[in-house]
């Protein structure tokens, strides 16, 4: 069952899922272990992930250790037709198209929910906040399920406090092993591959203005800072603003670093991050892109409604002319600008990433089948995380030292 634009597409997207598997061995070690163990055997299992041939393997993965996947994008703009084409050729359940429209999308999520899913794998929150408002009577079928990035742990965090979460989620982002490495190093390559990609413009000499110091703003100042640009760094928070400005960056508010700024990266997971009053400021040729989960951070619908003319100046680049003339680029429609615009975090970063995700959704079938754990947002289990980094660094040809008994006796003393 599927509804893609072309099966036709699978050759192409097969490819791609193995390039990515030949550099993901550390799904390949759970693949092997899942298809002699099988341990999803008669779970069905929803995914809405950004649909690229990363996320295709994963997919892959929890099909051989013998989930039943009913699988959808997280963003219009992310999936890879040829991918979705792939996954539906070996028998998954795959509803997904390149740049459907609103209601295209949300009817995507809801077949997906429609199959009353017993594990949830979601990145954003999308299916999470649909089956409690749309889908409640099939509540009782969840067991839990696993949340991929920081935007949709908010949405859990303010639906736990609500006391609107009804089963436990997983906060997959919050592991060791996914956002100090995904979120710095995955968002900091990615976002200037499709930024660099679809411009074709030079970095170095440039000023630069990343929203946002988290995990993910650190890892893009840090490649803007190694690719020559002079970055400026806009914050809400005084503790991430001061490491902003240990780190070497020029801390300021938008309202002023909107005149300075060549590229602007949002990486906030706010809404009206960069509003009319700083397009009003900006440099003619200004270009904007976002890499925060939702098109919320910078106010194109605004921007569109202040310009005297929009044009398509090149592959996901749409220019907007003020009526004083100055024109302002934005990227993939203020869209994720890593996967709208390119194919998403290196496969080995998110190697690591769907890791946690796989062994994440075991847990869940392993301790909560007979719905023992309470509702609510849990952390990685930290054997989840240590099994993965240890595998990482074998995988990596790496070995680490291991405390003698009496090293472990000297930490636990308080008699020292």
């Amino acid at each position: 069952m599927y509804d893609i634009l072309d099966i036709s597409l699978a050759p192409s997207g097969r490819d791609k899922i193995d390039w990515v598997r030949d550099n993901m061995p550390l799904l390949r070690s759970y693949e092997e272990e899942f298809s002699k163990t099988r341990p999803f055997e008669g779970i069905r299992l929803a995914l809405s992930i950004h649909l690229e041939a990363k996320t295709a393997y994963l997919c892959k993965v929890l099909l051989a250790g013998g989930a039943e996947m009913f699988v959808t994008g997280s963003n219009p703009l992310s999936t890879q037709d040829d991918v979705a084409a792939a996954l539906a050729e070996c028998g998954i359940n795959v509803f997904a198209r390149y740049g459907v429209t609103s209601d295209e999308y949300q009817a995507h999520l809801r077949k997906v929910i429609a199959a009353a899913p017993q594990i949830i794998i979601d990145d954003g929150g999308d299916l999470v906040h649909l089956i409690h408002t749309e889908f409640p009577q099939l509540l009782p079928n969840v067991i839990g399920g696993c949340e991929e990035t920081t935007t949709g742990i908010l949405r859990l965090h303010a639906m736990e406090k609500a006391g609107a979460l009804r089963f436990p989620m997983i906060a997959v982002n919050d592991a060791d092993c996914k956002h100090l490495f995904d979120n710095r190093y995955g968002t900091g390559q990615s976002v200037w591959d499709g930024i660099n990609r679809t411009t074709n413009l030079i970095v170095a000499g440039k000023n630069v203005v990343v929203a946002g110091y988290g995990w993910c703003g650190k890892g893009v100042a840090m490649r803007a800072k190694g690719l020559g640009a002079k970055v400026y760094v806009t914050e809400v928070d005084p503790v991430k603003a001061l490491e902003a400005f240990m780190d070497g960056f020029t801390v300021l508010p938008m309202d002023e670093a909107a005149a300075l700024g060549d590229f602007f990266v949002t990486v906030t997971g706010c809404c009206d991050v960069i509003t009319a009053r700083h397009f009003e400021k900006m440099k003619d040729g200004a270009i904007l892109c976002n890499a925060g989960h939702f098109n919320v951070e910078v106010d194109v619908a605004t921007l569109a409604a202040m310009a005297v003319e929009q044009k398509v100046r090149r592959k996901n680049i749409v220019g907007y002319r003020l009526p004083d003339g100055r024109r302002i680029n934005v990227l993939a429609e203020g869209r994720l600008v890593n996967l709208a615009a390119g194919d998403g975090h290196p496969a080995e970063i998110m190697d690591m990433s769907f890791a946690i995700q796989a062994m994440g959704a075991l847990y869940l079938v392993q301790n909560n089948r007979g719905k023992t754990m309470p509702a609510g947002v849990i952390p990685v289990p930290r054997e989840i995380d240590r099994d993965v980094a240890m595998r990482k660094l074998r995988f990596s040809g790496l070995s680490i030292d291991t405390l003698t008994e009496k090293q472990r006796d000297y930490l636990g003393s308080y008699d020292v």
